[in-house]
């Protein structure tokens, strides 16, 4: 008998949905599949488990459901703050994994620094506290006690690191500072949470370098964006715009905003990571100068840069399918799941057959970690296991049986392509890397295709309305004007997302108001 959650209570907040206990409510049942009983299995209702709706019908009821019964979250119980799953955090874990690797190649280091900034600190950089005050959750007592400052809690660092780089730097062989951290985040302001790709606490890396020049700053900007670009089409399998975003959209405080931006199928564009140019702007604010090689004080160049968990809920979005998620092999928490078909009189043969090719596969490795393969022994009817592991996404599942024995031989089916692959027992352990690289390479394709075909050049604002009706991405020339980029959005509901870097165009005229520009702009909705 599986006993059921039965009292997991969601709240609607328009569609996307966190609880609250202000909101009317909604009941659904999962499983607790460590919870049963020997004497009696039961099965469970197909309703209580599978997707009920069509990704492409309603895309955040969808979402939804797939990241819930998949067990990758659990709601908190404060608005907009989510609960990550084992399931759910090991894949945050791989994508950590990349991306510390190949900062330390950059000679970049961790360190952390307080959740806790004082509003004298926060204050420092006018251009940067407007644009956070919104979001920030202050703490004004400790106990009973009334604090002699409020104290806000991160919703980002760079006030709190600077304090201490000003006290680090004094001359040019101090520099560079190169230090990143893996913390937590939490930003209030904002209606409609949905988990991972808007929530009021995430996790996140955030980069931030102080330097002696200006060009080798931007240098280390630009390579950041890329390295971005990496995670995301290599470990991610998810296509992205790389580029520089508009002076109204650019970082508070910053001289410019690279980033990495996708769509999801519903139509809507979502940033996923960016790296900033902050100039000498922080450094003036914060008196971070030294001595430069000619002997004169000079204020520290500097960048910031940082993705978070988001970029889970892009790729769970945009890979996902009706039957639930398709997690790429690059980030997979388990690659390969062994269903054996279990009859009672060939039972142990075929439970030690699957062991055995466990221990096979185990011993391979993936992209340097070792191969991580689970094997379904559980009670229930091999169909209802199929289901609930496309449900979790896994990338590969093995199914293997008497009959499958008898002729040395298993099948191997595709969760992009549900394509069934017959594979020789002795070959499966050199095949399944293969087909796990052929699996993210598919799904990369898939994206590209999706964002390649998404863009529409507009010629005139009639057109620009008409292709962002479709819940497509208009490139267009635009002047880079904040009055009119706000035109723009007032007519259409839709704004930029970034340029393109290293453009070369001839003089062309703004979409909006006609001016003289040399840039091409995506613009879209966005979340």
């Amino acid at each position: 008998m599986v006993t059921y959650l039965n009292s997991l209570l969601l709240s609607d907040c328009l569609g996307n949905l966190f609880l609250d206990a202000h909101n009317e409510q909604k009941t659904y049942k999962l499983p607790i599949h460590s919870i049963r009983m020997a004497f009696e299995t039961k099965e469970p209702a197909k309703n209580d488990l599978g997707i009920t709706v069509k990704k492409s019908e309603d895309f955040s009821e969808w979402y939804q459901q797939a990241i819930i019964k998949s067990e990758l979250i659990e709601y908190g119980p404060v608005s907009g703050c989510m609960i990550i799953r084992p399931y759910g955090y090991a894949i945050w874990e791989k994508a950590q994994a990349f991306f510390d690797k190949e900062i330390k190649k950059r000679g970049i280091k961790n360190a952390y620094f307080p959740l806790l900034i004082p509003e004298s600190l926060f204050n420092k950089e006018k251009e940067h506290v407007a644009g956070f005050s919104p979001e920030v959750a202050w703490v004004t007592h400790g106990g009973n006690s009334l604090l002699p400052e409020r104290l806000g809690i991160r919703p980002t660092s760079e006030t709190i690191m600077y304090d201490s780089y000003r006290k680090w730097i004094r001359s040019h062989r101090d520099l560079p500072i190169l230090i990143n951290q893996w913390c937590n985040i939490v930003r209030w302001e904002f209606k409609h949470p949905v988990p991972f790709l808007r929530t009021r606490e995430f996790l996140w890396q955030e980069g931030h370098t102080a330097h002696a020049t200006s060009k080798e700053t931007q240098e280390m900007v630009l390579n950041i964006v890329e390295l971005y670009r990496q995670l995301f089409e290599d470990v991610y399998a998810v296509a992205v715009w790389k580029g520089m975003k508009s002076e109204q959209e650019k970082f508070a405080g910053a001289v410019y905003t690279t980033s990495v931006e996708t769509l999801f199928p519903n139509g809507k564009a979502i940033q996923g990571a960016t790296s900033h140019f902050l100039g000498q702007n922080f450094s003036k604010s914060f008196d971070i100068n030294f001595l430069n090689e000619s002997g004169e004080r000079e204020y520290a160049w500097q960048t910031s840069w940082g993705f978070s968990t988001r970029s889970i809920g892009m790729m769970l979005g945009i890979h996902g399918d009706d039957k639930g998620l398709i997690i790429p092999p690059r980030v997979a928490p388990i690659l390969v799941v062994i269903v054996p078909i279990i009859f009672d009189n060939t039972m142990d043969k075929v439970l030690a057959a699957s062991r055995t090719l466990q221990e096979e596969l185990s011993v391979s490795t993936y992209h340097g970690e070792a191969l991580s393969v689970f094997i379904d022994d559980s009670d229930y009817k091999p169909g209802w296991k199929f289901n609930q592991w496309e449900l979790k996404g896994v990338p590969l599942r093995i199914e293997l049986g008497p009959k499958d024995l008898e002729k040395g031989h298993a099948i191997l089916v595709r969760r992009d392509t549900g394509e069934k692959i017959v594979v020789a027992l002795r070959d499966i352990a050199t095949s399944v890397p293969k087909l796990l690289d052929a699996i993210q390479e598919h799904l990369l394709f898939k994206s590209k295709k999706l964002l390649e075909e998404s863009v529409v050049a507009a010629i005139d604002m009639k057109q620009f309305s008409e292709v962002i009706n479709e819940k497509k991405v208009v490139f267009a020339p635009f002047c880079n004007n904040s009055e009119c980029e706000d035109n723009i959005k007032a007519a259409t509901g839709a704004k930029t997302l970034n340029s393109p870097l290293d453009q070369k165009n001839p003089v062309m005229k703004c979409i909006s108001c006609g001016g003289e520009t040399r840039t091409l702009f995506y613009f879209g909705k966005s979340y």
